[in-house]
């Protein structure tokens, strides 16, 4: 039995078995909904009117610091100032919609901007392929490396 409150996107794979089961709609396609939580630089909570309940959509394609990390918590500030209580359009990869942990992922756009190249941009946050066993890659000491 799948719990939809802990994880209420099911991943491609489980669609087979539990997409009758759902009590929510299951995302496929874009949509705009309304920043509500900022949890850390690369993950926010929406409020969407197709659902009753807030949940977490996860950037696609970046890395920012864990909160505890280095630059963790100015990532969240910053992402807080740019789109906390904003209305975001959030792009879905309908092949790739859902991440392990559970929540939906999607590109993030607000006033036409893609907020995580934004970050990106800012230094807030790296492309998901600079990651490294679940660390940032951290440019500046691997410089000094080479």
């Amino acid at each position: 039995m799948h719990d939809f409150n802990k994880f209420p996107e099911l991943t491609n794979s489980q669609m087979d078995f539990y997409y009758f089961e759902s009590p929510h709609k299951q995302i496929f396609e874009n949509f705009t909904a309304k920043v509500v939580k900022v949890t850390d630089g690369d993950t926010i909570k929406v409020r969407w009117a197709e659902r009753d309940f807030d949940f977490p959509v996860r950037f696609m394609n970046i890395a920012a610091p864990e909160l505890k990390e280095k630059g963790g918590e100015e990532s969240k500030s910053w992402l807080e100032e740019k789109i906390l209580g904003e209305e975001v359009d959030i792009m879905i990869n309908p092949k790739l919609r859902v991440e392990k942990w559970g929540r939906l992922l999607g590109y993030v756009n607000f006033l036409g901007m893609d907020v995580g190249e934004e970050s990106i941009v800012f230094g807030h946050s790296k492309p998901w392929s600079q990651r490294n066993e679940g660390k940032l890659i951290n440019l500046k000491e691997l410089e000094t490396w080479l």
